[in-house]
């Protein structure tokens, strides 16, 4: 079990959204530390947080954020985008970078962090996932998730050996700015943080933060057609 209370963390996008949520958590539950990336570190508001420049597809920038970060014990990959490309659209190039931020970044941030993490005693990673990593929505933003879902399963069993637990947080639509214009119940991020947080410390494989990821994740075990009912007209 991993305590939050002394401990540092790492979270990626952590600027805005659900991850400015995060390092406000975090500071909440004691945590000595807490780095917190951003294209531009500028935008870092919180006034205890360490800002650092990440840009997470970019392997060098990766690195150097992890240099400047080596008392890390939690590692929160939050940064990701929907850019929701199209698979038959005019160009495939918005599909590689959905899957070059939310799939390889993650990646090379777990990388990069793993042998500080163990050098440091062992800790955990916590990866940013959705209920879309189960249900797809027509477009590459949800492949993209499935596929970070398989990999943090990889991880989880590479890692537990290493002293190092894995959780992946999943949900559906949450209240910030990635979600302004959508038309639909929204979780609170600070609520969504918190259960994130819990998950850490409780040594949870997965926490399914609303309604809609539990909804979707006990589905899987049901016909296609219950998940697409389209399918059966």
């Amino acid at each position: 079990m991993t305590s939050i209370k002394g401990s540092v963390a790492f979270v990626s996008g952590g600027s805005r959204g659900i991850g400015k949520a995060l390092v406000e958590r975090l500071y909440e539950r004691g945590a000595a530390k807490v780095y917190a990336t951003a294209r531009d570190p500028r935008a870092v508001t919180h006034p205890d947080a360490v800002p650092v420049a990440l840009e997470a597809t970019d392997a060098a920038s990766v690195a150097a954020a992890a240099a400047q970060a080596q008392d890390v014990t939690i590692l929160i990959n939050n940064a990701g985008a929907a850019i929701r490309g199209e698979y038959l659209g005019p160009s495939i190039d918005d599909v590689r970078q959905e899957f070059e931020i939310n799939f390889y970044g993650p990646l090379l941030a777990t990388r990069a962090f793993v042998p500080i993490i163990e050098r440091n005693g062992g800790g955990h990673i916590l990866t940013m996932h959705s209920a879309l990593s189960w249900f797809t929505d027509g477009t590459s933003y949800s492949a993209s998730k499935a596929a970070l879902w398989s990999q943090t399963n990889a991880l989880r069993l590479r890692l537990r050996p290493r002293g190092i637990a894995v959780t992946g947080l999943h949900v559906g639509y949450v209240d910030t700015d990635m979600a302004v214009g959508v038309d639909a119940p929204k979780a609170d991020a600070h609520e969504v943080a918190a259960l994130a947080l819990d998950g850490i410390e409780q040594g949870a494989h997965e926490v399914l933060a609303d309604d809609v990821s539990r909804h979707v994740k006990a589905a899987l075990s049901a016909d296609l057609e219950a998940l697409y009912p389209q399918l059966a007209e």
